[in-house]
């Protein structure tokens, strides 16, 4: 398991092709070492409303939110965000603003099927 999301604002999608960039993504999620590939789940989702500051939707964005199952230590999550962050800067850099956020869960509370 990990799940990488990436939210992006629509007007993004005419800029930058988002499923070559959702399969870079995921193949840095696999090359990580950190899971096994087939595990990896990943998904892109177009948002059609968002705000950023004053600057309202006038901004374009990709946020990625990487959830992953605790027990990864601190340096791990950082260098496969800042493996992330690579990919994202480099294929999106004329995109306003790119975010990730790395998020425990706990194996307690997870459930999966399949």
């Amino acid at each position: 398991m990990p799940h990488l999301v990436m939210e992006y604002s629509n007007s993004a999608e005419d800029r930058l092709n988002m499923q070559g960039l959702l399969e870079d993504l995921h193949q840095v999620a696999i090359a990580s070492g950190l899971f096994s590939a087939k595990d990896v789940k990943s998904r892109a989702v177009r948002v059609h409303s968002w705000l950023v500051g004053e600057q309202g939707n006038s901004v374009d964005f990709i946020h990625i939110t990487l959830e992953l199952l605790e027990g990864r230590s601190p340096e791990q999550k950082r260098e496969l965000s800042r493996a992330l962050m690579d990919v994202l800067a480099e294929q999106a850099s004329h995109i306003d603003s790119l975010t990730i956020n790395v998020r425990d869960m706990e194996h307690e509370s997870f459930q999966k099927i399949g």
